[in-house]
């Protein structure tokens, strides 16, 4: 089963749903979205003005399908990458960028939303969820050896399991 490459959860959901929430502030966008190269979607935001937003997951497979194509041509140009992808429709449009070889940010807006502001303050978004995404990937052989469980919660289960049962 393919699983996402990022596990943000807890300080690192947050944070990075705090820099989609400023990201729609400044732009006045519609939707931003952090989305992994597997094209899951990791958090996304909608501004209270927006409609319900669409099939995100369908976007976000779609999105991450249109970067890996992006990519390939890149590499015909001898390129080492295209950071961004911009498609403009008659009224909405949808803006992409790259946050790190993982991640993508996904920002779509109206017609009337200024381009080049999105541009501006999505580089400057990506910057900061690249920061976060780094700490939150995934590592599947090392999730495969350690299930998480800290000490602290070893201890205290131990403890509830010697109070309901008594001690050995």
């Amino acid at each position: 089963m393919i699983e996402p490459s990022i596990a943000l959860f807890g300080e690192a959901f947050e944070e990075a749903s705090r820099v989609l929430e400023r990201l729609l502030e400044e732009t006045q966008a519609r939707y931003a979205l952090l989305v992994d190269r597997k094209g899951f979607v990791l958090t996304h935001r909608e501004a209270l003005w927006a409609p319900p937003p669409p099939a995100l997951d369908s976007i976000a497979t779609l999105v991450a399908s249109n970067a890996a194509a992006t990519q390939a041509l890149a590499d015909l140009l001898s390129e080492d990458r295209f950071s961004e992808i911009v498609h403009q429709g008659k009224d909405q449009g949808i803006y992409v960028e790259q946050v790190n070889e993982l991640a993508l940010l996904v920002v779509i807006f109206d017609k009337d939303a200024p381009i080049g502001r999105i541009k501006l303050y999505g580089k400057r978004a990506a910057a900061l969820l690249d920061r976060i995404t780094k700490k939150a990937t995934v590592d599947a052989g090392a999730r495969k050896r350690n299930i998480g469980l800290d000490r602290e919660y070893r201890d205290s289960a131990s403890a509830m399991l010697d109070d309901l049962f008594g001690e050995a």
